[in-house]
């Protein structure tokens, strides 16, 4: 007798044949590859700023230089290399010598950023979005990877016509990755614009912060998209079915991508150091990208219902998206209570940022995690900061930063066990693949 056939996904995009599977499966090892390094940097981070243990371990000297790996690593590096997957997932078998390219030109620009740190001599700045090295190896890495960048963007924007337009499930993520590309060009020609139009006058930080301001908020809207893909492609894997139609959903993507556009009409109407411009951005960031996440965060959540008819043996992938929307959910309430220069920042984008990943065991480290910084926010507790120049007072002031340190090593064990998970599967699944 037969076993039954579970029905796919409505929501699901065709397995990628041999080479662009091969393709997919290098950029997710470049993206393991950055976490294991920002894994690295991260046990410094939370070791220098862990009251007792600040004191055990004197790295505080290292914090800001290895901030700036970590972040780059764990945000910049981890997000392209799960873009470069997801769009050569969604590519036809077309142009993979292209393809290959930006992977080594990108892999090869990591590989220089990840040795800056420890051959060269920068200064660390910490600009948004982008902290940088005023290192000549570190800016060379940078560069490299951003040329790599702009290939593999090039490449998914040249293929999206050959894909064309379906609407069902399969069409709407189809067209989700397609807009999440867009907006990656957007955010490329932001900072091109940016480099073209800053004050040579600036220097050190205000520099940095102009440059990568514009097209920092605009990968907002790339990673957004690529996260609602992501969402609703698990939902609809667990079993599942999404209270929304394909058209819907294709939809609630292209409003995420009409907002976008706000950032070119900011580099037109206003100067890229006014405050006008910067002002702008942040608002079409922080209200523009709530159009589709709203409603697609509310069909996922209705979905998840205990009801809603997943399959028993989706509970991995269910804790996965339960941990991503819980810590996506924190980091964004976090971030309507922002005020002044304090570790609240910090504690809303490792909610709304690194939300994106992980099932339980780092989801709840996390969650101590920015815990923990709000706390500590509280009281006024500044970022990017670490060891003695915290100055921490009060019990509630160290209560807060041990529970961000506690929450910030729990998260780390969770980290190195996803990446060992995945890499196991990654490996078992070419083996598979070659018999």
């Amino acid at each position: 007798m037969n076993a039954p056939k579970i029905p796919l996904p409505e929501y699901a995009l065709p397995p990628p044949d041999g080479p662009r599977q091969a393709l997919a499966r290098a950029w997710l090892w470049l993206g393991l590859l950055s976490l294991i390094g920002s894994g690295v940097f991260s046990v410094l981070l939370v070791l220098s700023r862990t009251p007792v243990l600040q004191n055990i371990f004197p790295v505080a000297d290292f914090f800001h230089v290895a901030l700036v790996a970590h972040v780059d690593l764990s945000v910049l590096v981890w997000f392209i290399a799960i873009a470069g997957m997801l769009w050569s997932i969604n590519s036809p078998t077309r142009a993979m010598s292209w393809g290959w390219f930006a992977l080594w030109g990108c892999a090869f620009g990591v590989v220089l950023m990840s040795l800056a740190p420890f051959i060269g001599r920068g200064v660390p700045i910490m600009a948004n979005y982008i902290p940088v090295l005023s290192d000549p190896i570190f800016i060379s890495g940078l560069l490299v990877f951003g040329a790599g960048f702009a290939a593999l963007v090039l490449r998914s924007l040249v293929l999206a016509p050959v894909l064309g337009l379906s609407f069902n499930g399969g069409g709407a993520l189809s067209f989700g990755l397609n807009a999440a590309a867009v907006s990656a060009a957007v955010a490329i020609m932001a900072f091109a614009w940016s480099y073209a139009s800053v004050p040579e006058s600036l220097g050190g930080k205000a520099y940095y912060e102009i440059l990568f301001w514009g097209g920092g908020h605009a990968l907002q809207f790339t990673w957004t998209l690529l996260m609602l893909v992501a969402w609703t492609w698990l939902i609809s894997a667990c079993g599942a079915r999404v209270p929304l139609s394909p058209r819907v959903a294709l939809l609630m993507f292209l409003l995420a991508l009409v907002c976008v556009f706000v950032t070119p009409y900011a580099y037109l109407a206003y100067g890229v150091a006014s405050v006008e411009h910067r002002n702008l951005l942040t608002w079409a960031m922080r209200f523009g990208g709530g159009l589709a996440i709203l409603p697609m965060s509310l069909a996922v959540m209705v979905a998840l219902r205990p009801a809603a008819g997943m399959r028993e043996d989706a509970r991995p992938l269910r804790a996965a998206l339960v941990s991503s929307v819980v810590l996506f959910a924190v980091g964004g309430v976090i971030g309507i209570f922002i005020s002044g220069n304090n570790v609240k920042i910090p504690a809303h984008y490792h909610g709304s940022i690194v939300g994106v990943r992980q099932p339980m065991l780092y989801g709840a480290g996390q969650l101590m995690h920015i815990t923990g910084l709000v706390w500590s926010g509280g009281y006024g507790v500044q970022r990017k900061v670490a060891g003695a120049e915290q100055n921490l007072r009060t019990g509630g002031e160290i209560a807060g930063m041990g529970l961000m340190g506690l929450g910030g090593l729990i998260a780390i064990v969770g980290g190195l066990i996803f990446v060992v998970v995945v890499m196991r599967a990654v490996r078992d699944g070419a083996r598979a693949t070659a018999r």
